[in-house]
C-alpha cells in the first residue's frame, strides 16, 4: 500500500537549515577555543607586587604593555628568574612608567588584538536573532499546513504491488459472484447501461469476524484494477468536531478525480452508528461525520464512477438510513466456511509450509466446524510453530493435533500441581461429563476429555459435531443438558457433595434452558411465544437488560418451565450416571493415570462399539445406545400400545425425556465445538 501524496514529505531545505546552522555555530565555537589558546603566549603569572619587585631589583629586561591593562615581560639574564611572564595592572599606577625608566627596562605598547573568537562573540546576538526569526516563521508555516491537511482525508491508495485475485481467495464463491458484476461493471460498463441496469453504488459486506471481508475486498481491487481508495472507519473520527465530515468530503472528492474508483470503508460500523444513541444524545462530532457521508453517498451531488465497498460485523448497530437503497444497495453475507471450503482454504494455508505425507487435510476440515478462515490460518501457523520448537523437519499430524486442541481448549498448562484429591474430583467431574457422550442419542460425538488445566479451567470435555449442522433439535438440546449437568451429577454420586467447579455448567445451562422457553417456544407450559429482547449495549440506547414484557404471572410460569428443564436434565445425567457407575469409576482412574483420553481410547477402554461414518445425512446417525436404554424403549411402547401405567415414576419420565418430546429446530450459524468442564 502507498500513501497518498499529501502524507509524502520531502526533504527540502527548510528542514535542513537549521541543523545545519547549529553544526556551524559548534564547530566556530570550537576553532575560537583552539585557535585563543594557540594565540596565548606561555608566560608565568605573577601579582602586580611581584612585578614590581622585580623591577626594583633589575630582574626585568623588556615589557609589553597593552592597553594600560595587561604587562608581558621577560626576565633579564643572569638573574634566578628566567622566561616570561604577565601581569595585570589592577590600578592606575603614575610611577609605574618612571620606575621602569630609573631600571633601564625596555618599554614597549600595543592594543589588544582581536582574535576569532571575540568576532563569534559580536556576532552571536546577530545569529541569535535571525534564529529567532526563522524558528517563529517557520512554526507558523508548519501551522498553516497543518490545519490544511488535518481535514484531509487519509485514504490510501491501492498498488496492486501485491496484487490478490479471486482466485486466491478460498470459498465464499457467492460472496465472490455477487463481486465479480462490480468488477464487470467496471470494466465493461456499456454492457450493462444498454440494458438500462443500474450497477449497485454500494455494497457491505457482512459476516463474522474473521471470515475474509477485507480480503475479498483486495481481491476487488486486484480484479477491478481500477484506482481503489482504502480508509478504516476510525480515520474519520477526531475530537474536533467537523474534521471527519471534512474528510469525508475530501475522500469523495479523491474518487471523483480517480473515476472509475472503488473506495473501501473497513470495520464501517465505527463511524455509521446509529444517530442519537446512548445516554444524553450522541457523538456530535460522529453525527455530522455520518450526515456528510450519507450526502456523498446519495445526496443532490451525485457520485458517478464511484463504488462505495465497506465491511463491518455489527449490521444491527448502522444507521437505518445508510442501509437504505441507493447508498448500500446490496448486503453480501461472508459466511462462515463449510467442509470443502475449510479444506480449500487449509490448502491456501498449507502452501508454504513442509507438509508431512501423513496429513489430511480433509480430516482436519471436518474436525473443525464453525472455525473462521482466520482461526485455520492460525490453526497452520500454530502447527508449524510445534514442529519448529521440535527441530521437525515437516509439519505432522501431531502438531496439527495439538494446534486444534490449543485453539479449541487452550494452552496446557502442565507445570500446574494439584492436590491428589483436587485431581481426583476433577477426573470424577470430566468423566461425568464424557460418559453421556456415548449414552444419548441425539449429542455430538466426544472428541477429548482432559484434566491438564488449560487456560483458566482445570479439566475439560470436548464434544465436536461430524459435519456442519445449521439447527437443533429439542431432543438435542435436552441431552446436551444432560451433559452439562454430568459432572455435577458425577461429584454428587461419588462424593456426596459438589465443588465450585460446576460454576460454569451451571450457568451454561441455565442459559441455554431460559432460551428454549423464552425464544424457541420449547416449553409446553409457556407454549410458541417470544418473550423479552435480546441484551443490547449501552451505548447504542437500547435496553441494559432483557426487557419485560410480560406479566409477574408469566414470569412465574417462565421461572418454573426452565426450573422443570434443568430439574429433568439433572435427574437423567444422575439416573444415566448411577447406572453406570462402574464405568464411570474406570474413566475417573484411567483419567488419573493418563490425563488425557480420546474418543478411541476411551472406547477401547469402556468396550464401546466403534462410531460408523455417515458423510451424508443424520439418518445414519452411528450413536451407540446402551442395551439398557434399549430394553426402556421396547417397555415404552408397549406401555403405550396397552396404556398400561408405569410402576415407577422415575422410569417413566426418564422415558418420557429419552423418546417422546417433540423435535423443533432453530436457525443459527454452525454450531461450534461444545466445551464443558470444570
Amino acid at each position: 500500500m502507498s500513501e497518498s501524496s499529501h502524507d509524502k514529505k520531502k526533504p527540502s531545505f527548510s528542514n535542513i537549515i537549521g541543523p545545519l546552522l547549529c553544526f556551524i555555530l559548534v564547530l566556530a565555537f570550537i576553532c575560537c577555543l583552539v585557535f585563543g589558546f594557540m594565540q596565548k603566549p606561555k608566560a608565568i603569572s605573577l601579582s602586580y607586587s611581584d612585578f614590581l619587585n622585580a623591577v626594583k631589583k633589575n630582574q626585568v629586561e623588556a615589557v609589553v604593555i597593552i592597553d594600560n591593562q595587561y604587562v608581558y615581560g621577560t626576565y633579564a639574564k643572569g638573574t634566578e628568574r628566567y622566561g616570561n611572564f604577565s601581569t595585570f595592572i589592577p590600578y592606575s599606577d603614575a610611577e609605574l612608567m618612571p620606575l621602569l625608566k630609573v631600571h633601564n627596562v625596555v618599554i614597549s605598547g600595543r592594543s589588544q588584538e582581536k582574535t576569532l573568537l571575540t568576532y563569534v562573540l559580536e556576532l552571536l546576538p546577530l545569529v541569535f536573532m535571525f534564529l529567532m526569526v526563522w524558528l517563529l516563521y517557520r512554526q507558523g508555516t508548519m501551522q498553516s499546513t497543518r490545519s490544511i491537511q488535518f481535514g484531509k482525508s487519509r485514504a490510501r491508495h491501492y498498488d496492486g504491488s501485491k496484487k490478490i485475485l479471486f482466485s486466491d481467495v478460498a470459498g465464499q464463491e457467492e460472496a465472490k459472484r455477487e463481486l465479480s458484476e462490480i468488477v464487470d461493471f467496471l470494466k465493461s460498463p456499456l454492457k450493462f447501461i444498454s440494458m438500462g441496469a443500474k450497477i449497485p453504488t454500494g455494497v457491505l459486506l457482512v459476516g463474522n469476524p474473521g471470515t475474509g471481508k477485507t480480503l475479498l475486498a483486495r481481491a476487488v481491487a486486484g480484479e477491478a484494477d481500477v484506482n481503489f481508495l482504502h480508509i478504516s472507519g476510525s480515520d474519520f473520527v477526531e475530537m474536533f468536531v467537523g474534521v471527519g465530515a471534512s474528510r469525508v468530503r475530501d475522500l469523495f472528492e479523491q474518487g471523483r478525480r480517480s473515476s472509475p474508483c472503488i473506495i473501501f470503508i473497513d470495520e464501517i460500523d465505527a463511524v455509521g452508528r446509529a444517530r442519537g444513541a446512548g445516554f444524553g444524545g450522541g457523538h456530535d462530532e460522529r453525527e455530522q461525520t455520518l450526515n456528510q457521508l450519507l450526502v456523498e453517498m446519495d445526496g443532490f451531488e451525485g457520485k458517478d464512477g464511484i463504488i462505495v465497498l465497506a465491511a463491518t460485523n455489527r449490521p444491527d448497530v448502522l444507521d437505518p438510513a445508510l442501509l437504505r437503497p441507493g447508498r448500500f444497495d446490496r448486503q453480501i453475507a461472508v459466511s462462515l466456511p463449510d467442509i470443502k471450503e475449510r479444506e480449500a482454504i487449509l490448502a491456501v494455508h498449507t502452501k508454504k509450509i513442509q507438509l508431512s505425507d501423513d496429513v489430511d487435510l480433509r480430516k482436519f476440515a471436518r474436525a473443525t466446524p464453525g472455525m473462521s478462515g482466520a482461526d485455520l490460518a492460525n490453526m497452520v501457523n500454530e502447527a508449524a510453530l510445534f514442529a519448529a520448537r521440535k527441530s521437525k523437519s515437516h509439519v505432522d499430524n501431531e502438531d496439527f493435533e495439538e494446534a486444534r486442541d490449543k485453539i479449541l481448549m487452550g494452552t496446557a498448562r502442565k507445570s500446574m500441581i494439584l492436590p491428589q484429591k483436587e485431581r481426583a474430583m476433577t477426573a470424577c467431574h470430566e468423566a461425568g461429563h464424557a460418559l453421556p457422550y456415548y449414552f444419548l442419542e441425539y449429542v455430538t460425538p466426544l472428541h477429548k476429555v482432559t484434566i491438564i488445566p488449560r487456560g483458566r479451567a482445570l479439566g475439560l470435555t470436548i464434544g465436536l459435531p461430524d459435519e456442519d449442522t445449521h439447527s437443533q433439535s429439542k431432543r438435542a438440546l435436552l441431552d446436551e443438558l444432560v451433559v452439562m449437568f454430568g459432572g455435577y451429577a458425577a461429584e454428587t454420586i461419588v462424593y456426596g457433595d459438589t465443588t465450585t467447579g460446576t460454576q460454569n455448567d451451571i450457568r451454561q445451562a441455565t442459559n441455554l434452558a431460559h432460551r428454549m422457553v423464552c425464544e424457541w417456544g420449547m416449553s409446553d407450559e409457556v407454549g410458541a411465544v417470544s418473550y423479552g429482547q435480546e441484551d443490547e449495549p449501552i451505548f447504542m440506547g437500547k435496553e441494559i437488560a432483557r426487557h419485560k414484557d410480560y406479566s409477574e404471572e408469566t414470569a412465574k410460569k417462565i421461572d418454573e418451565a426452565v426450573r422443570r428443564i434443568l430439574d429433568e436434565a439433572k435427574h437423567r445425567a444422575e439416573e444415566l450416571l448411577s447406572i453406570h457407575r462402574n464405568e464411570l469409576d474406570t474413566l475417573s482412574a484411567a483419567l488419573l493415570e493418563y490425563e488425557t483420553l480420546s474418543d478411541a481410547e476411551i472406547r477401547a477402554l469402556l468396550r464401546i462399539e466403534p462410531v460408523r461414518e455417515r458423510p451424508d445425512s443424520i439418518a445414519e446417525t452411528g450413536f451407540i445406545l446402551d442395551k439398557a436404554t434399549k430394553e426402556r424403549k421396547q417397555r415404552r411402547k408397549a406401555a403405550a400400545r396397552t396404556k398400561a401405567k408405569p410402576k415407577d415414576n422415575d422410569k417413566d419420565l426418564q422415558e418420557n425425556l429419552l423418546f417422546t418430546q417433540e423435535e423443533t429446530s432453530e436457525q443459527k450459524e454452525p454450531e461450534k465445538p461444545k466445551k464443558t468442564g470444570k
